[in-house]
């Protein structure tokens, strides 16, 4: 197994000092599930790929169960450029007709997801793939007309998940869901994440994005949120100090936590390591959302 631990110029007593910070988190958190959605630069960028597969592996070492799920935008437009096909998009989601939806099933289940489980196993017979259309695990429904095959989670039956769980694997969900007809539908990844983080009872729902976390200027990182309620939450978004990009982020944190989790956080995908600092150290990073203060 690869060391997922490597010396990396800290001192003994330095990594140490490490180990026992975290050590009350470990016993905190052991067991339970964390829902962690990858995406943006960290899943393009190698080197932040490759580290995010040793957390995962890490958080499975020491008795947490983690469930990655991804998305892939940037790589089903860049096949759907290489082939020619113009993409339209309607706020934000990219119209889906029958040949985008066969490019999006290809890339995210066949490449993106098969990517993500190699990154893990290169550490151990760990990971998982799967499609929120096996075993009847996302049932979707579309979203509008005119997005074409988008859809909307309708309901959730972790099974599946539940049962990789109890085996100690680490599921990797590809976001495709299906209707009852059978008839596949792309899923926007955030709330495939929030809708299984909340049908699986999770401790935290993890989305790690290209922002430091909750900004109220998005120009600003010193207008960063470190905490909040979903209260407090909806009421920046009414007053406007939450706008534009940062809206459907703070959506799909909401909906984890009045779906189930105990908690949602926006992290920095760029820093290597992020999910480690957000959830083994006293500071923590990023902005943590819940359903009341703690």
């Amino acid at each position: 197994m690869t060391d997922i631990l490597p010396d990396r110029g800290f001192s003994p007593t330095q990594r140490a000092g490490a180990l026992v910070e975290a050590l009350p988190y470990i016993q905190r958190f052991h067991d339970a599930i964390v829902v962690v959605k990858f995406g943006g630069n960290a899943m393009i960028d190698a080197g932040l790929a490759a580290t995010f597969a040793e957390d995962v592996v890490l958080l499975r070492s020491i008795g947490l169960r983690p469930v990655v799920v991804h998305g892939g935008g940037p790589q089903i437009g860049e096949l759907l450029g290489r082939l020619g096909k113009q993409t339209e998009f309607i706020d934000g989601l990219r119209v889906t007709d029958a040949e985008t939806l066969d490019v999006a099933r290809m890339v995210l289940v066949g490449k993106v997801g098969r990517e993500i489980v190699g990154a893990i196993n290169v550490h151990g017979a760990y990971a998982v793939g799967l499609s929120g259309e096996d075993g009847g695990l996302i049932t979707a429904t579309p979203r509008a007309a005119a997005l074409g095959f988008v859809g909307d989670v309708a309901s959730v039956q972790p099974g599946i998940v539940e049962r990789l769980l109890a085996e100690n694997m680490i599921p990797v969900i590809s976001t495709i869901g299906a209707d009852a007809s059978g008839q596949a539908y792309n899923i926007n990844a955030d709330t495939v994440a929030g809708a299984l983080a909340g049908a699986l009872g999770a401790e935290k729902a993890i989305y790690l994005t290209d922002v430091p976390g909750l900004l109220t200027d998005i120009d600003d990182v010193g207008s960063l949120v470190a905490r909040a309620t979903v209260a407090e939450i909806r009421a920046m978004v009414e007053d406007g100090t939450i706008s534009g990009g940062m809206i459907p982020k703070v959506e799909a944190c909401i909906n984890a936590v009045e779906s189930g989790a105990s908690s949602a956080h926006m992290l920095d995908g760029r820093i290597p390591h992020v999910l480690l600092l957000e959830l083994f150290t006293d500071a923590g990073i990023g902005t943590m959302i819940s359903k009341e203060s703690t």
